[in-house]
């Protein structure tokens, strides 16, 4: 099945991904953090407890307190695939992340980022 790999994959492994990715484009880790929380209704605390505890994709939104209202909002194209259109729900939620972790690293403004 599609995906499995990455919903295997810990969050702890892809997330300093996620902030080099930011950082070459001079954003931070705190954007990166701020994002990952308002999508899964993490706070800090969880989130770093997420990270140390070095839980899956599949257990690390399995775990998330909600996701945010505003994520159907999220619209666009990742790994050529349009996120709106994905049918599993966790591989959505993956892309989703991937997407928002796109649009901080090209520039766009983290209000524009978080839908508001």
């Amino acid at each position: 099945m599609p995906g499995q790999h990455i919903f295997a994959m810990p969050f702890a492994k892809i997330y300093p991904m996620y902030v080099k990715k930011a950082q070459r484009k001079n954003r931070t880790q705190e954007e990166v953090d701020e994002i990952i929380c308002w999508l899964t209704g993490y706070d800090q605390m969880g989130l770093q407890q997420q990270i140390a505890l070095a839980n899956d994709f599949e257990t690390f939104f399995a775990q998330a307190p909600a996701l945010h209202p505003n994520a159907s909002l999220i619209k666009g194209v990742v790994c050529g695939i349009r996120v709106e259109e994905i049918d599993d729900p966790l591989m959505q939620k993956v892309r989703y992340l991937d997407k928002l972790i796109d649009e901080l690293a090209k520039g766009k403004k983290i209000e524009k980022i978080l839908r508001q």
